[in-house]
């Protein structure tokens, strides 16, 4: 009885040790519905960039410094944050991929660098960024998001992910002139390829997370472009007003429901014994 009784306590120590721990981390658990807002996320990471340069007439430098300014509040806000939040994660998750975008546009409408470098540009500063990570932490799993140095990395890599996905969106869609439908759904087969590998091929769950993070940038662009540009363009000619405002709705519901049931979850998770 004695040792039946030690191994479980052990058992629900390192249960507990384990909930612990996801409480300490910066960033949601990878399910469904963080697929979902990742997506919607993108896709008005690219309107509503075009909304506030184009449509507000503000033009692509002040909308780049207004972005950065209000991406660098919520961020820190958010490495103030003992723990994840997902209003506050999400909304830095918003500006960031308004910022990648900018970022992106920058390079090619000012500074007249092509889609093709700026697309190997990022993909430089990503390895780059791949590489510093794991070489200081020895890990890229986002489950270990709970120290400042991890959390610098991993913003880092989704700012980089963002602008790579964004020249790699319009570099297929525009340059190559394949079309914004089609880019989409090329990019959502890519998902599925990777999908696929990850539950059937058993490719590592770290692998599988970022490629399918950096692929769902330009899925979320091509998908906005296609839903905001005019018909004569190839889009379906919601405008940018009405695009930015449709995704911006459905994130904040799913963001409320996921707060109100994060907040059930810490409600369930008892702390640790002395």
């Amino acid at each position: 009885m004695a040792r039946q009784h030690r191994r479980m306590t052990t058992t629900t120590a390192t249960t507990l040790d384990t909930s612990a721990r996801a409480m300490l981390s910066k960033v949601p658990e990878v399910t469904v519905a963080f697929w979902v807002v990742k997506v919607l996320a993108t896709t008005v990471g690219e309107t509503f960039a075009d909304f506030l340069a184009t449509t507000l007439g503000l033009g692509l430098p002040l909308t780049s410094l207004i972005m950065a300014a209000l991406l660098a509040i919520a961020l820190v806000f958010q490495f103030r944050s003992a723990r994840y939040i997902p209003g506050l994660y999400w909304l830095a998750v918003v500006l960031i991929s308004v910022v990648g975008t900018v970022a992106s546009d920058n390079l090619v409408d000012n500074l007249n660098v092509s889609l093709w470098v700026s697309s190997a540009i990022f993909s430089v500063l990503l390895a780059a960024t791949f590489t510093a990570w794991f070489v200081s932490e020895k890990t890229l799993s986002i489950h270990s998001i709970f120290t400042t140095r991890r959390e610098a990395f991993y913003w880092l890599t989704i700012l980089f992910t963002f602008a790579l996905g964004t020249s790699a969106g319009d570099l297929l869609a525009e340059q190559l002139n394949i079309g914004y439908l089609p880019s989409a759904l090329l990019f959502l087969l890519m998902i599925g390829v990777v999908a696929l590998a990850r539950y059937v091929f058993k490719l590592g769950a770290v692998i599988s997370f970022w490629i399918a993070y950096v692929l769902t940038r330009p899925l979320g662009a091509s998908t906005g472009d296609y839903l905001s540009q005019p018909v004569k363009d190839g889009g379906l000619g919601l405008g940018t007003t009405m695009t930015s405002v449709i995704f911006l709705s459905v994130i904040l519901v799913v963001v409320i429901s996921l707060s109100l049931a994060e907040r059930r979850r810490r409600g369930q998770i008892a702390p640790l014994p002395a």
